[in-house]
């Protein structure tokens, strides 16, 4: 890619956070008094991902998320509570799907998927009551429930973007009037919508940036009364994995109209606590295999595919809340470590549980080592009903974030990967920005613009904690200031069209050792944790006959079309690693291989880095009684000899040790 010859930087500076105090006036961030976004989502379709992300989006259009009408019995339309009323059935399971499906139709601009959406769009707006409810009527306990109506309403925010469509307005806005007039004792008393009243509150903050009705902000303060306690110091209302992934942002989310700190602080905790108790372990997220239990602390425990997502969703809204570098990483390590081996390599099946140390995946009960009981590890498109439809909102809306608006009508990129995105800056100008990279398997970063004219506007620029002397250029000139890993970069410059912008993030070794987690030891790489390298053996299954009790699906969904799908390692697992008693990592070797021909590096087949190493046996170290790989060997465990071991990035492997016993030699 050429850039346009070397010119001035214009003005760089390091900065914790962009400027707050101007109002960005190309795109809607919140209304005051609610506290003003750090960072303004673009409207969806703005970006268009590149790379390993686009192929991940065009698997997910041709798998599971664009194929799950024809398998999944709660997207029959037939007599569907979305689509009739007082049809037999309609829960999250529509809008669960629904929101990622309409996000990805959006971002590749499919007409049929487009034509799809609008057809449950429709049917939407068509059950609108007199009252100001709208969709199915689900009782609990014979007080209504509104928890699949707190997803919707992220459905139609989307698609307002996509189409401005006014109708979303009215309807939100009769629908929050309507939830004005429930007493207190009769909402939000069922489990899941009283833990997750933060997304109800998410939507009723835009919805009153969008008209100002002052009854919205008095709604928001009954809705987070009534919603549970996430602001405990040392306990939860729930530990629900997904509950704890989605529901700990609540807090910081009312903060935004609070301006109480601690709210804040009480979300930054929840995420530590959480962490703190159960997730001694790599990949970002903690064990609760349904619950987290106490005693339970093992990386082979896992999470939820739901919990996965909501967990990036949780990151990237913290992430335009508080603008802090932190949630950007932390949503990387998610979706570069743990989400992508939790589908299959074609998208066409997924797991219920995917953990840190996973060697079987099979269609067992594993309970009690895993605390639900069911066949939760298999990859089976027709079972787990809540992660079968949610997962479709991880890819999608990780795209929505690759580009983002500042207060100071600039633009930043937190996350990194490769797009072409259309922004408008400064007075409104619109410009194009495009970001080459094979992030996170490189350490280089390629941006250029497109421009009619000159345009001056601050580009913002997240530096990772995890990197060392970084380098920033502009147009072949590296900058005068020093990038400071865990902030930002700002260059605020006149921009023309062909300017170019190259960062280079040295990536290398380091360790974490996890000391009650008997000082196990995980290996990374820049954002990228690493696994043992694990033959894996596929074996086909009826989905019929393997899928959980609650599943159902429609009676044409072919089972060999859409396979449940197990696997079985193929080669030793139980390995050690052997590390330098001065220098733990002094053996390793870094081996980068040639990018895959198909844009897809999460397989072990394809994963263009891996790293050789030297690991013991541990005999005693076996699949335990449950089915599941054992708990981590006790440290003076007897070892065999030495061996030359690969470990690959555990975004690629479907069986993985991530966190490894050791020796020091």
């Amino acid at each position: 890619m050429a850039c346009t010859s070397a010119s001035s930087a214009g003005t760089v500076t390091v900065v914790d956070r962009p400027d707050i105090h101007a109002v960005n006036t190309n795109y809607m961030g919140y209304r005051a008094p609610l506290r003003p976004l750090n960072f303004i989502k673009l409207p969806v379709g703005n970006i268009r991902p590149e790379g390993w992300v686009r192929k991940f989006l065009e698997l997910q259009r041709d798998g599971l998320t664009g194929h799950l009408g024809e398998i999944s019995a709660w997207l029959e339309k037939d007599d569907n509570a979305w689509l009739t009323t007082g049809g037999d059935h309609g829960w999250e399971e529509v809008p669960y799907w629904l929101k990622g499906y309409s996000s990805l139709a959006y971002i590749l601009n499919d007409p049929k998927m487009i034509e799809e959406t609008k057809y449950w769009i429709e049917g939407v707006f068509a059950s609108r009551q007199p009252d100001g409810y709208f969709g199915p009527v689900n009782e609990r306990n014979g007080k209504r429930e509104l928890w699949a109506q707190m997803i919707m309403l992220w459905c139609l925010q989307s698609y307002y973007e996509y189409s401005q469509d006014q109708r979303v307005i009215d309807l939100m806005t009769n629908y929050f009037r309507w939830q004005m007039t429930v007493p207190d004792d009769r909402l939000l008393e069922d489990f899941w919508e009283n833990s997750r009243g933060g997304d109800n509150i998410i939507s009723i903050y835009w919805l009153y940036s969008h008209t100002g009705d002052a009854f919205l902000l008095e709604l928001a303060e009954k809705i987070h009364r009534n919603t549970a306690d996430w602001t405990q110091s040392t306990s939860l209302p729930n530990w629900h994995n997904v509950n704890i992934a989605q529901c700990f942002r609540e807090p910081a989310t009312y903060y935004m109209q609070t301006g109480d700190s601690a709210m804040l602080k009480a979300s930054y905790n929840v995420h530590r606590l959480i962490r703190r108790t159960f997730g001694q372990v790599p990949g970002g997220m903690f064990g609760a295999d349904e619950n987290a239990r106490l005693g339970y602390i093992d990386p082979r425990q896992g999470v939820e595919t739901c919990g996965l997502v909501e967990q990036m969703a949780s990151d990237e809204i913290m992430l335009r809340i508080t603008g802090d570098p932190l949630w950007a990483e932390h949503c990387e390590e998610v979706a570069f470590n743990s989400y992508p081996v939790a589908v299959m390599p074609d998208f066409k099946a997924l797991r219920y549980i995917t953990c840190p140390n996973h060697v079987v995946s099979d269609s067992k009960n594993h309970h009690p080592g895993i605390d639900n009981r069911g066949p939760f590890l298999s990859m089976n498109p027709f079972s787990s009903r809540c992660c079968q439809h949610n997962h479709a909102q991880g890819w999608p809306y990780f795209a929505e974030h690759l580009v983002l608006a500042t207060p100071d009508n600039g633009v930043a990129t937190a996350l990194y990967a490769a797009c072409k995105a259309v922004v408008k800056v400064a007075d409104g100008k619109e410009i194009t920005l495009h970001e080459e990279t094979n992030y996170p398997f490189e350490e280089d970063i390629r941006f250029s613009v497109s421009t009619e004219g000159k345009v001056v506007f601050p580009f913002y620029f997240r530096i990772p904690s995890w990197t060392q002397k970084a380098k920033v250029c502009v147009n072949g000139e590296e900058v005068d200031a020093v990038p400071v890993a865990g902030k930002y970069l700002c260059i605020h410059r006149e921009w023309s069209d062909g300017d170019c912008v190259e960062l280079t993030f040295p990536m290398s070794l380091s360790m974490r050792t996890w000391q009650v987690n008997k000082n196990s030891v995980s290996v990374d790489y820049g954002p990228l944790t690493l696994s043992l390298k694990i033959a894996e053996k596929y074996v086909e299954k009826d989905s019929r006959e393997t899928a959980i009790g609650d599943s159902k699906w429609q009676k044409d969904a072919d089972p060999q079309k859409w396979p449940t799908t197990e696997i079985y390692s193929g080669s030793a697992w139980n390995y050690s690693l052997v590390l330098d008693k001065t220098e733990p990592l002094k053996h390793f070797e870094v081996i980068r291989k040639s990018w895959p021909a198909d844009d897809y590096p999460f397989t072990v087949a394809n994963v263009p880095l891996e790293v050789k190493a030297v690991g013991r046996l541990v005999p005693e170290w076996e699949i335990d009684e449950t089915g599941l790989c054992g708990v981590l060997p006790e440290e003076d465990a007897a070892r065999g000899d030495k061996e030359e071991i690969t470990l690959i990035p555990m975004g690629a492997a479907r069986l993985r040790i991530s966190a490894f016993p050791n020796t020091r030699e």
